[in-house]
């Protein structure tokens, strides 16, 4: 399986954690099977990212 990485970077970490907690806790509610792992990554810029395994 390979990574599926969001679109977006954020500047901060916990801004990238408030995205992952978000994911983790919506899924179930428009019906889509939950990603099995979602990560937190910190790009070469410096910024942070999601990535999440389906």
């Amino acid at each position: 399986m390979k990574w599926i990485y969001w679109l977006r970077l954020y500047d901060t970490k916990f801004q990238a954690g408030c995205l992952q907690r978000r994911m983790e806790n919506d899924w179930w509610i428009y019906g889509y099977d939950s990603p099995r792992e979602i990560e937190i990554y910190r790009a070469r810029s410096g910024r942070y990212g999601i990535r999440y395994l389906p």
